[in-house]
C-alpha cells in the first residue's frame, strides 16, 4: 500500500542553520533516501522551496482567486514529501521515523486514497 509522509518544519529554525548544517541535513535526506529506495520502501519524493514562493488558489462559484504564500498561518510548514510503499501503517511510520527533518519538526503520514476504475471510486 501507498502512504505519502508529508514533512513538516519551522522556516525559520532551517534558515537559522549554518550551511555546513544545511548541507549536512541534505547529505542525511538523500541517504535517506537512497537507503529506501535498496529496500524497495522509496516511490517518490521531492523537497519544497521555502513558502515565500507559494501561491494558494481557490475556485469559488467558477471565479480563481490567488493569494500569495501558503493556505494557512502555522508553526510548521510544509517542506517536502516521501511517497512510500509499505505493508501496512504501522511500517510506514517506522519508515518515516528515518526522514531526518523529522527532528526539526513532523512527519505526517497518510494513506493513498486508490481511485478505482470507472464507476468504482472508492
Amino acid at each position: 500500500m501507498k502512504y505519502l509522509a508529508l514533512v513538516y518544519y519551522n522556516e525559520g529554525t532551517i534558515q537559522a542553520m549554518s550551511q555546513e548544517e544545511w548541507d549536512s541535513l541534505n547529505r542525511e535526506c538523500m541517504e535517506c533516501v537512497e537507503s529506501l529506495s535498496a529496500s524497495g520502501h522509496y516511490i517518490d519524493g521531492a523537497p519544497l522551496q521555502m513558502t515565500n514562493t507559494a501561491a494558494t488558489l481557490r475556485v469559488r462559484n467558477g471565479k480563481s482567486s490567488i493569494t500569495d504564500g501558503p493556505f494557512a498561518e502555522t508553526k510548521e510548514q510544509l517542506a517536502g514529501f516521501y511517497m512510500l510503499e509499505a505493508k501496512d501503517f504501522n511500517e510506514a511510520l517506522r519508515l518515516a521515523e528515518k526522514i531526518p527533518p523529522a527532528r526539526y519538526g513532523s512527519v505526517e503520514i497518510r494513506p493513498v486514497r486508490e481511485l478505482a476504475s470507472e464507476g468504482n471510486i472508492q
